[in-house]
This record gives structure tokens, C-alpha cells and sequence, in this order.
């Protein structure tokens, strides 16, 4: 039997080891691969029709569409297939960065989630003088499908948004396929990750944060609502709490359209052409069309 001293000791090894590898695993799984290109795109986004300020919305789509990226992500690298794909259809689309951490560039969505909506509010103002629109849709990935749902619910946004459209969003929170139950076996690890990057553990299920977004209800009236998940994900796990309950909402497992798609967590927001054309049809309800195995072009 080892002395106390030194089970106490590995017990101190163990959950230093846990916290990183609990960060790198959400880490390696949430993070977009192309981060590094947000810089050497930024310009080229801009020029496209894609953040142009100048952009005034159509009869055709008369709301601009704000992008809200997920944790670990940036304003242009959640958005390199999806963005383009709106605007070559005639959209005037937005992304922010929200959730900076100090020396930490490219990888956003890592600040409380509660102030993180305060920057979403600030922007959707901004696109809102910017574009002469009275309301925006939003489409967001991961934390980007569920954050919105705070400024709608507290911030008073309900009024200045049509329609949100979570992609795997993780609406009641995750488990990262069993990884958050580690936390139990280490007490205080919860608190140092907290410390480092709130909204890792904004995000857990049964988190506080979650617990007062979803008391009362899932949704606000005026708003439309469409959740699209994947069920081989392995980030928002179990997938289907990602779903919402509420008047105005629809849930939709990109399986169910086309049995054959393989996507996860990521590639459902990065490439996923089946994904994007259903929200498309979320945005415009009226000329939807059904989304199928063929509709991934």
C-alpha cells in the first residue's frame, strides 16, 4: 500500500494531467482546422460581399444574416464554405469575433457566454444602422447556436431578430462524449477551467449559465427557431439536446434527409452542403426546397 503522502501526490499528478488533456480534447474536437487562414482571409471575405457594410439587403432577402462562430472558432474561419454560399445567393452576411481571451488570437468563444450575447448585441446594432434593416436572422455553430438565445431571452433582442438557426448548437449543454463526467473525480477542476475559458464550462450540462437560459422555456415568441444536428456528433452530445421545445421551432437530424451523411461536429458547420441548404430554407421558408442527398452542391 502507498503512503498517504504519496496517493496524495498522485492524486495532484492525475488532475494535472486531466486539465490539459480535458482542454486539448475539446480543443482537438471543437477547434476549426483553419484558423490559421483567418488573417490571409479576412480582406478576401470583405471584398466578396462578405462583412461589407456597403451591402443593402434585397427585396428578395430583406434581413441580413449575422454568422455567430462556436468555441475555439473566429469570424472567418467558421465561415469559409457557408458565407460564400449565402452571398452567391444573394445575401448580405456579417460575422463577429466575440469571446476574446487576452494573448490568445484566432480562437474566440472562449469568454463567459452571458458577456459574450452582450457583444452580439452590440453588433447586431451595428449591422442594423449599417444595412437600414429592422431585423437580422442569425445562423450559428455549436456555442454559436445557443449564445443568441441569451441575448434574445435577457438582452431584449427578440425584437431585432426573424430567426435563429442553431447548427449542432449545444443548446442544454454537453457531455463531449463522456469526457465532462471526468470532472467528478477531481474536485476544483471544474473551478481552474472555469478560470482559464468560462465558456467550456458555461457550456457542460447542468451548468448554471444553462439552467437559467432554458428555465421557463426554450424559446421567446416572435422569434422562429431551427436546430440542425448530426448524430454522429462528438462534441454536443447526447446530439438531440441540442433540440429546442417551443412554439416556432423545428428540429432536423441531417440523417433523416439523407441517410448517407457522415458529418460530425465540425464539418456539419465547416463543408456540409446538406446543412447549409437547409438553412437556407430556414431563411427563406417560403422558396424551400427539399433538402436531400443531391441537395449538396
Amino acid at each position: 500500500m502507498l503512503p498517504r503522502r504519496r496517493i496524495r501526490r498522485s492524486r495532484k499528478t492525475k488532475t494535472r494531467t486531466l486539465l490539459p488533456a480535458l482542454a486539448f480534447a475539446v480543443a482537438a474536437t471543437a477547434a476549426t482546422p483553419t484558423a490559421a487562414l483567418a488573417t490571409d482571409t479576412a480582406s478576401e471575405a470583405v471584398s466578396s460581399g462578405w462583412n461589407d457594410y456597403s451591402c443593402k439587403p434585397s427585396a428578395q432577402h430583406p434581413r441580413p444574416v449575422v454568422l455567430v462562430h462556436g468555441t475555439f472558432g473566429n469570424s472567418v474561419d467558421n465561415w469559409l464554405g457557408f458565407a460564400p454560399y449565402l452571398v452567391e445567393r444573394g445575401y448580405c452576411v456579417f460575422s463577429l469575433d466575440y469571446g476574446q481571451l487576452p494573448l490568445v488570437p484566432l480562437f474566440h468563444g472562449l469568454g463567459p457566454v452571458d458577456r459574450s450575447a452582450e457583444q452580439l448585441s452590440a453588433y447586431v446594432d451595428r449591422v442594423l444602422t449599417a444595412t437600414g434593416a429592422a431585423e437580422v436572422d442569425m445562423v450559428g455553430h455549436s456555442q454559436g447556436g445557443m449564445m443568441p438565445r441569451y441575448y434574445l431571452k435577457f438582452l431584449g433582442g427578440a425584437p431585432k431578430v426573424n430567426a435563429l438557426v442553431g447548427i449542432a448548437p449545444t443548446n442544454h449543454g454537453t457531455t463531449l462524449s463522456g469526457l465532462t463526467k471526468l470532472l467528478d473525480y477531481f474536485p476544483g477542476a471544474g473551478d481552474i477551467i472555469a478560470k482559464g475559458a468560462p465558456a467550456l464550462m458555461d457550456q457542460v450540462v447542468g451548468s448554471d449559465l444553462l439552467r437559467r437560459l432554458n428555465e421557463g422555456g426554450d424559446t421567446v415568441p416572435g422569434v422562429r427557431y431551427t436546430v440542425i444536428s448530426t448524430k454522429y456528433d462528438e462534441v454536443a452530445t447526447p446530439y438531440r439536446e441540442q433540440f429546442l421545445s417551443g412554439p416556432n421551432v423545428k428540429n432536423v437530424v441531417i440523417q433523416d434527409l439523407c441517410a448517407t451523411d457522415i458529418s460530425e461536429h465540425v464539418t456539419i458547420g465547416l463543408t456540409d452542403g446538406l446543412a447549409f441548404h437547409e438553412a437556407v430554407n430556414a431563411l427563406d421558408p417560403e422558396h424551400a426546397t427539399p433538402t436531400t442527398c443531391a441537395s449538396d452542391d
